[in-house]
């Protein structure tokens, strides 16, 4: 609110040097800043609103009044409401050619737009044709824009101008031209990538300014590729020398420090391009050790330099002087009593304890005081210093802290960040087995269900291996302990799951292995701990499967497993529980007690839980059994892999199955239509009525069904093709079905019904923090720290990792099986082919009435002439070949045909005749058979009027069809 009161103040005193803001906008300003609630906030400026709507719709408003309204709207916004209905007017306002006008346009409008609003596209232009003014300040206001409102469409727009503008006269201009650039590439790397070179060249701007500008894109640049500009190595050292040596102008320093934002960046982009280079490393040696003796620690900028400098120092090739100053630093920052220095110098001393750990052991007081101090913010990142300085020596002492200060806080985030630390420091450097079963205990107990549950998985397993070595007394004597531990903490109220599968499982194993306890007792417990959870399902299903081994044990052992009564009613219970699990449990130790001991035994062995499993992988021992049913007549197995081009495998031995599936219920969903495609196969030249000719199927995506072998040419010389009439409806006489049974078939060939189609198949397979402002004296070293800072700090500075055995990794193998489809592909008989068969086929029969219509192009040539030499065998005729197929014979049965062949093409390269009789296919066709689907007359008057027809043409039957009349009289 206070801000709202100085921008108001700022604009009546702007309004009084000439700006020109009226009273009523002053009024404005100051009812805001005394209103006493949000209410009276929120009706102030509603009633603004209502005011600015009405009067910024008025016609020839002066501009002086115009630019008040949108800076009145700027305020509007400024306070959360929506003044979207005078953008417009902000946008209208940029197109002034008043400076003044202009630029409060363009203020409103990077306040009021975002880089994807409608109303962007109205500014390009204006942008563009400012970018090109003579005026700087003009430009500076349409730069500013771009930095702010252009997206990655319109970057192309305004680049080749703001290029231009690197080499401006004025250095303001040049810096946000290079702003600009800064901006394109966040949005658009690739737009300009051809552009780098500017940034190189800009870098040696004799403006300081612009330099410093070059800087930030050229550190994203360096961050993503080093390599490329270790060359700038010698630039940036020397940059950076001078402004250390103070040759930059007085109006770059900060607080008596030599433009120090420029300095920062320079370290950032150094500690880059020196990581892991000792020769560049080298060249920047003298410049961060001029920095260390100059800088003034004595301000926060000083301090932040010499903290930016500590960072370069971890980062490059490690250099003995410069660590040693670091640690100089690291120790003024660790002493003071300001918490943000010494936060700093928690943070610091974590960085460099990487390149030279003994570096933390002369700190060791102050980073324990760090630790007890009160704020929050600090302790923890002084348990993030502790984390990397464990070691195997002060494992112990760094877990313990870590712990109790997981049970004093109530963050859950932060309190399973620090379990999480605790267990992986505990699995890295725990000096015993019996001090990691301990301290899980105590994250378990404390962290509860924010732990992981494989660290709960681990736990077991270590349990299960114990020390991973040949002493067996030692792995007894460390399941005893966990047995023993567990025994105490169980009665203890609200433990985790997670600790109470682990407590279940333990009892379950090794609860009666050192004769200790009583089977009774370890199961009364279990039965104790099923009670005390009975919602939680999963605590309930590992106790029943520790009773079941309690109990196993107990039988195999030759004793008698006498199941306690509080036991006997849990399984009772378990028995008719909702959980289908549970239930299986509960059966399953019913069934375990009532096996002798060799069974029970062999299914359940004592201390197994760690052998491996051999899986049989080909399931042999199915091997008779499958024997026995392939010779009682079932059905083999066919592999995924093989069975490519089946519709369905339950078709395999019957193609009549096959073909009454084909008429079944499909459910899988349509596949969108494809627009039909001219076939670019030749096709064959054929004798007019003679052949039955192939026509090229559209390109949609079909069903391909497999079915038998079409027969070869000469097989179809010898065999006459007929239809399959099964399931068809009878169009004459009676409307009766033919049954399978009636219907006839080839007996060397089976060739289905309908179209075929081609079956396309895919697999469809991402700190609070509190401040603490008191000063406190200098604390007095104790003993009790002295001897803490030893346990912490002391021992050898190498830092030794113990793999534990509880850490395992598994590699798996997948193989999957490719299945590959093969198209079926169809060939065309040529036409010379054709002729010579037609030699020795009969003379078709014009009159056969099952001839369908499947062109409609007229023919090109007397068709009594081609009628003559239909009806002369000797005779062939030509086909010419032109841009629609090939010429046709006239189509004398289309006065026949009622209805035309379903599935054919309607264009004029696929309308081709075919005939009923012979069939001139190569004998390597593989593809899926084509059929022609034959129509009879409707009705008996009908086809004794075409008869007459044709007659009256002068086209007489033969003795090739003695079945037309019968036929046509039914």
């Amino acid at each position: 609110m206070e801000q709202l009161k100085t921008i108001g103040r700022e604009l009546a005193m702007g309004s009084q040097g000439g700006f020109g803001q009226s009273k009523e906008f002053l009024e404005l300003v100051k009812s805001i800043g005394e209103a006493r609630s949000k209410a009276e906030e929120d009706r102030i400026v509603v009633h603004e609103i209502e005011t600015l709507k009405r009067r910024i719709s008025e016609p020839d408003i002066p501009k002086r009044k115009m630019k008040e309204y949108i800076i009145r709207l700027v305020y509007v916004e400024m306070l959360g409401h929506d003044a979207s209905f005078g953008y417009i007017h902000a946008v209208k306002m940029t197109h002034d050619d008043s400076l003044l006008l202009k630029r409060t346009g363009y203020l409103a409008v990077t306040l009021f737009l975002n880089e994807d609003h409608d109303l962007i596209i109205l500014i390009v232009n204006t942008i563009q044709k400012d970018l090109k003014s003579d005026n700087y300040l003009v430009v500076c206001a349409a730069l500013n824009a771009v930095c702010r409102l252009i997206n990655e469409e319109t970057i192309p727009a305004v680049l080749p101008q703001v290029v231009d503008l690197l080499a401006h006269q004025k250095e303001s201009v040049r810096k946000k031209a290079i702003m600009a650039l800064h901006r394109f590439y966040h949005k658009s790397p690739s737009s300009v990538s051809h552009l780098v070179s500017n940034f190189r060249k800009r870098l040696c701007d004799n403006d300081p300014g612009v330099m410093g500008a070059t800087l930030c894109p050229l550190f994203d640049l360096i961050t993503l590729d080093v390599h490329s500009y270790k060359d700038l190595v010698h630039s940036f050292v020397s940059i950076l020398k001078q402004v250390a040596e103070r040759r930059l102008p007085k109006a770059y320093d900060y607080h008596q420090m030599p433009a120090p934002f420029i300095q920062i960046r320079l370290l950032k982009i150094l500690a880059l391009l020196g990581t892991a280079d000792k020769q560049a490393s080298e060249s920047m040696y003298t410049v961060v050790g001029d920095i260390f003796r100059k800088c003034d620690s004595s301000s926060n900028i000083g301090n932040a330099v010499l903290y930016e400098c500590i960072c370069c120092v971890s980062s490059i090739y490690p250099n003995p002087k410069l660590l040693e100053a670091a640690a100089q630093v690291i120790s003024r920052f660790l002493k003071s009593d300001s918490h943000n220095l010494k936060y700093m110098g928690i943070d610091a001393l974590g960085r460099l304890i990487k390149i030279s750990p003994e570096i933390a052991e002369q700190h060791q007081l102050a980073v324990i005081d760090c630790l007890e101090d009160p704020d929050d913010t600090l302790k923890r990142k002084t348990f993030e210093l502790l984390y990397k300085m464990t070691k195997s020596p002060n494992v112990e002492v760094i877990v313990d802290r870590m712990i109790d200060y997981m049970i004093s806080i109530n963050d859950n985030h932060f309190k399973t960040y620090i379990a999480s630390r605790c267990v992986e420091l505990a699995e890295q450097f725990a000096p015993s087995n019996h001090w990691f079963i301990q301290t899980m205990n105590k994250v378990f107990e404390h962290a509860g269900d924010l732990v992981n549950i494989k660290v709960a998985h681990n736990l077991m397993r270590l349990i299960a291996e114990g020390f991973g070595e040949d002493d067996d007394a030692a792995d007894s004597q460390l399941r005893s302990s966990a047995v023993e531990s567990y025994l105490r903490i169980i009665g203890e109220p609200k433990l985790p799951s997670v600790f109470l599968q682990v407590i279940c499982w333990v009892f379950g194993e090794y609860g009666t292995a050192d004769g200790k306890y009583s089977a009774s007792y370890i199961t009364g417990k279990l039965c104790d701990v099923a009670e005390a959870y009975s919602n939680d399902e999963t605590v309930k299903a590992y106790a029943v499967t520790a009773l079941m081994k309690i109990y196993a044990f107990e039988i195999a052992a030759g004793r008698k497993a006498d199941m306690l009564p509080e036991c006997q009613s849990l399984v009772e219970e378990l028995s008719a529980s909702h959980s289908t699990d549970l239930q299986q449990r509960a059966y399953e130790l019913q069934a375990v007690i009532s096996l002798d001991a060799h069974a029970v035994e062999s299914i359940m062995p004592s201390d197994a839980s760690c052998e491996d499993i051999e899986i049989d992988k080909n399931l042999s021992f199915l091997n008779s059994y499958v024997q026995q049913s392939l010779e009682n007549g079932a059905q083999p197995y066919i592999p995924e892999s093989e069975r490519s081009g089946m519709s369905n495998i339950s078709n395999f031995g019957s193609q009549d199955q096959h073909e009454a599936s084909m008429h079944g219920l499909r459910f899988e969903a349509y596949e969108l239509p494809k627009a039909p495609m001219p076939s670019r196969i030749p096709l064959a030249s054929v004798a007019p009525s003679t052949e039955l000719v192939l026509v090229p199927e559209p390109s949609y995506s079909r069903e391909t069904h497999q079915v038998a072998a079409v027969p070869s040419v000469s097989d179809a010389e010898s065999s006459e093709l007929k239809l399959r009439l099964d399931g068809v409806q009878r169009k004459w006489g009676k409307p009766t079905y033919s049954s399978p049974a009636s219907s006839t078939s080839n007996t060397s060939q089976n060739t289905a019904n309908g179209i075929t189609q081609v079956d396309t198949a895919g697999n469809v397979n991402s700190k609070a923090r509190s401040t603490y402002d008191s000063r406190k004296p200098q604390a007095e070293t104790t003993p009790e720290k002295q001897k803490l800072a030893a346990s912490l700090f002391g021992g050898s500075s190498k830092t030794e990792k113990r793999p534990t055995s509880a850490s395992h990794k598994v590699a798996k193998a997948s193989s999957h099986a490719a299945e590959k489809s093969q198209a079926p592909k169809a060939t065309v008989v040529s036409s010379q082919a054709s002729v010579e068969k037609m030699n020795h086929q009969p003379p078709p029969d014009l009159l056969d009435l099952g001839e369908p219509t499947v062109t409609s192009i007229a023919p090109s040539v007397d068709p009594f002439k081609q009628l003559e030499e239909l009806l002369d065998p000797t005779q062939v005729t030509s086909v010419n070949h032109g841009a629609v197929g090939a010429t046709e014979a006239p189509d004398i049965m289309a006065l026949y045909a009622e209805t035309p062949v379903i599935g054919q093409s309607s264009s004029a390269e696929n309308s081709l005749p075919s005939n009923s009789y012979d069939t001139n296919l190569t004998s390597g066709l593989s593809s899926p058979t084509l059929q022609t689907q034959f129509t009879k007359g409707p009705n008996l008057k009908d086809s004794l009027e075409k008869d007459a027809l044709v007659r009256q043409m002068g086209v007489n039957p033969t003795s090739q069809n003695p079945n037309l009349f019968k036929d046509l009289l039914g």
